[in-house]
């Protein structure tokens, strides 16, 4: 690779109050030669707010694949590039991921300038354990794989966090209830860093309580935290008791189903448990 080779730098933005923008982000989107943007007008309008005037380029997920060939070839004739998304840390439930492969793959130098992110902003203050986590992002729109990719996750031990609109928090927090139980420790984290910027801390149950009675929380971008299972892992001996004596009143498919609910595991593997009841 040519010396005279440039950089993409992956640049990290406010997710609401411009005075999160670092002086070291200010002044990499000053001086690279082309801003890569998810929305080219919402990033336009927080430019011109810094007084920024570098040419800006679309680059999202309908033209990523066309994008990435003349990016490469800008790059290797010298040119940075700045990859910034519509708010926060690019990459992240955003889209790069295919410019960043194949400018790794080429050899080309890609340089972090970190910054905020919902997913951290919202789990610092949570109240919920920080020490291991999962970055879920966003859960399948539609009710059928969101239920059933909830259920996956409810024998997850460590804290969740995952991203949500507002017009879909009630349904999530629906089904969270439904594949958590409601007494699991919860918290949404509402319009991070803006005006009307809210934290909420209590069960799920609390929380599915709040939401429901308040149609201004149902509003703007949210982050739902869920403390991670504290119940025995599955397989364990307190589960195997559990799962034969709910064999001895009930089917197999409602043991599974109840097994679930109490231990937070997934109802598939709660059911494959029942095949091996006596298991030791």
């Amino acid at each position: 690779m040519p010396e005279t080779a440039g950089t993409l730098y992956i640049v990290a933005t406010p997710i609401g109050n411009l005075d999160d923008m670092s002086p070291r982000a200010r002044r990499t989107l000053s001086e690279v030669d082309v801003i890569l943007c998810e929305d080219t007008r919402h990033t336009g309008q927080m430019l011109r707010r810094l007084g920024i005037g570098t040419r800006r380029v679309s680059l999202h997920e309908h033209n990523e694949d066309r994008r990435v060939p003349e990016i490469l070839d800008g790059l290797r004739s010298g040119r940075d590039y700045a990859l910034v998304s519509d708010a926060g840390t690019p990459l992240v439930s955003d889209p790069g991921y295919r410019l960043l492969e194949a400018s790794r793959s080429a050899g080309l130098s890609v340089s972090p300038v970190p910054g905020p992110c919902a997913a951290i902003a919202a789990l610092s203050v949570a109240g919920l354990p920080t020490d291991r986590f999962c970055f879920e992002g966003f859960l399948p729109a539609r009710a059928v794989p969101r239920r059933a990719r909830l259920e996956e996750l409810a024998g997850e031990t460590r804290t969740l966090i995952i991203y949500e609109t507002g017009r879909r928090i009630l349904a999530t927090l629906r089904d969270s209830v439904t594949a958590f139980g409601g007494d699991r420790p919860a918290a949404v984290a509402r319009e991070l860093t803006k005006a009307f910027e809210t934290v909420y801390r209590d069960t799920l149950a609390g929380l599915l309580d709040r939401f429901e009675g308040d149609t201004d929380a149902l509003r703007g971008e949210c982050v739902l935290i869920v403390a991670g299972t504290r119940t025995p892992v599955a397989g364990g001996p307190d589960i195997r008791r559990a799962m034969r004596v709910l064999l001895e009143v009930l089917p197999a498919s409602a043991a599974a189903r109840v097994l679930a609910r109490l231990y937070g595991i997934p109802r598939r593997e709660a059911y494959e448990m029942t095949l091996r009841p006596a298991d030791d």
